[in-house]
């Protein structure tokens, strides 16, 4: 994934039967599992960083929420001028892997971002899921179909 700042959650949604309303049902049925721990970046742009078995090995563990441009270095010649703090712009790439807990049939599993910086780009098992040119502002993409059984 290659965004500056990613704070995130996974949560899945399942099907449940029985006589409570659909509101109660919607409620009981949804797990949100944090995601914001566990996770490998790198500066700069990673040819095939996509793909699920890439070697990440050599890149800096870390939490979320991180933003990898207040790191630095300043620089009064930096794109963004003042405005950005003079601070440098570029590609990041946050990578994490987990497994998705069994389920019943029919659910559905889907990733909410709380919020990307900006001009994000998301990734699962080597499917482009989509892109948000956009700074800061919550959004979701639907896993389902692109999950395999084991490390995702």
């Amino acid at each position: 994934m290659r965004a500056s700042r990613i704070p995130l959650v996974l949560f899945f949604v399942c099907a449940v039967a029985g006589t409570a309303t659909a509101q109660d049902q919607a409620r009981s049925s949804r797990q949100r599992l944090l995601m914001d721990y566990g996770w490998k970046f790198m500066k700069g742009d990673a040819a095939g960083a996509e793909v699920p078995g890439f070697d990440d090995s050599g890149w800096r563990s870390l939490d979320l929420p991180h933003d990898w441009s207040i790191e630095g270095p300043y620089d009064e010649n930096a794109p963004t001028g003042g405005r950005g703090g003079y601070l440098p712009t570029g590609a990041g790439w946050y990578r994490r892997t987990f497994m998705v807990p069994t389920g019943p049939p029919g659910r559905r599993v889907t990733i909410e971002f709380d919020g990307v910086y900006q001009n994000s780009d998301v990734w699962v098992n080597g499917h482009h899921l989509g892109s948000r040119p956009y700074g800061y502002i919550s959004f979701y993409y639907d896993l389902t179909p692109h999950l395999v059984d084991g490390q995702n």
